[in-house]
């Protein structure tokens, strides 16, 4: 059975032209199931075109929580990801937390989800 506190958000981007992952994709999907009581990715994948970059950007997103604004994951991921779809995997992670936020409050609008993220 499916646990109802765990939704799945996604986001996806355009890869640059000239990478393996533009050839087989064309854009990226950053994919993360979220804990919605704590906020925490519990699991994580995207569809980077070699298991090892899929597997480390995934384990790097699992245990942040995305009620913390995007801003971490960011830099994040502009520390530990140097390859072409750097920019494509941060404007998903851009994507999903706005989905978050819009998720919350249309499902939780007690919850103050107004953080700046500029």
């Amino acid at each position: 059975m499916v646990d109802p506190n765990l939704v799945l958000f996604s986001g996806y981007a355009k890869l640059p032209t000239g990478i393996t992952a533009s050839e087989l994709y064309k854009i990226i999907g950053v994919i993360v199931l979220v804990n919605m009581d704590t906020g925490k990715i519990v699991e994580a994948d995207c569809t980077l075109a070699t298991q090892l970059a899929r597997k480390h950007v995934s384990a790097a997103l699992v245990g942040h929580n995305l009620t913390d604004g995007p801003d971490q994951l960011s830099n994040l991921i502009d520390k530990i990801y140097q390859g072409n779809a750097k920019k494509a995997i941060i404007t998903a992670l851009r994507i999903i937390y706005d989905k978050y936020r819009s998720y919350n409050s249309e499902n939780h609008p007690y919850l103050d989800m107004e953080k700046s993220y500029e």
